[in-house]
């Protein structure tokens, strides 16, 4: 009988990393705006890390880790089609595993996947835009305040909470929001094709679901995670090349702590009213 174990590695070998197959692992994980702060995620700075993965020649595929309830749609957009140039230009395949979550914004960027690997109880999906804010009209009355505002352009108002909504400000907004959720589904149809199993009706209403049932829905490819995948594609004896941002020189922190503290509470509250959406 043949012998079909896999063949061992020789001192060679181990000592030196021959004979292992080098995967790069980008990590995209955080809420995606354009403000560049700890924990956010946008072209600036996952740009370079993708530069990085993909530079590597040896590397059969580039291995990308998803994990974020959305944010900027134009910062989605912009990731994911650096994912795709470059896998076009290097050749390279893209397996995207998704964590807690790829949801609105981060479902943009997992389709730029070739494959999309999920855990079960991931959540993924939420195919739609929102936008949301606060009124306070009513405040500001009963406490006897008068708002001036003078603007040049009838429109410039809009959205402004110490002003009254109007039904024309409304509309304006309905169609912003339709024309950014009409490029959200192209880019979906045009990334997932026939492997999508649903009416428009069912999955490009926001709603999200369970990594298990985004299978059924050809919203993802198989249940699964990073090491168990990789490790049956490409053998045993892997380097899993985790790229991450260069530290500046001394590690030393950002500068303008203390002016920044007020900012960062209120960035951090937001990114949790984003996670909390999903029960994250």
């Amino acid at each position: 009988m043949a012998d079909l174990t896999t063949p061992k590695r020789n001192w060679l070998q181990r000592l030196t990393g021959l004979g292992r197959t080098t995967i790069p692992v980008v990590r995209l994980h955080g809420v995606i705006a354009a403000e560049q702060r700890q924990g956010r995620l946008n072209i600036a700075t996952v740009a370079p890390l993708l530069q990085r993965a993909f530079a590597i020649k040896a590397a059969p595929v580039v291995a990308i880790i998803v994990n974020s309830p959305g944010g900027s749609p134009v910062q989605s957009r912009l990731i994911a089609k650096r994912i795709r140039d470059l896998a076009e230009e290097h050749h390279k395949p893209v397996l995207v595993f998704v964590e807690d979550a790829a949801a609105s914004g981060g479902y943009f960027i997992a389709v730029a996947g070739d494959e999309i690997i999920v855990d079960p109880s991931s959540i993924i999906g939420s195919i739609g835009v929102i936008m949301a804010g606060f009124g306070f009209v009513g405040a500001l009355e009963k406490l006897g305040i008068e708002r001036r505002v003078h603007t040049a352009g009838n429109n410039k108002s809009t959205l402004d909470p110490f002003l009254p909504e109007k039904k024309s400000d409304i509309e304006r907004i309905k169609q912003v929001e339709t024309d950014i959720h009409n490029v959200f589904i192209d880019v979906v149809k045009k990334r997932r094709g026939e492997r999508l199993n649903g009416a428009d009706e069912t999955l490009f209403t926001g709603e999200w679901w369970t990594g298990m049932r985004g299978v059924e829905l050809g919203l993802a490819d198989a249940v699964g995670d990073l090491h168990e995948t990789l490790h049956t594609r490409y053998g045993p004896h892997l380097n899993l090349k985790v790229i991450e941002p260069r530290r500046s020189w001394f590690g030393l922190p950002r500068l303008g702590f203390a002016a920044s503290l007020g900012s960062d509470i209120s960035a951090t509250i937001e990114d949790r009213a984003l996670w909390a959406r999903f029960g994250l």
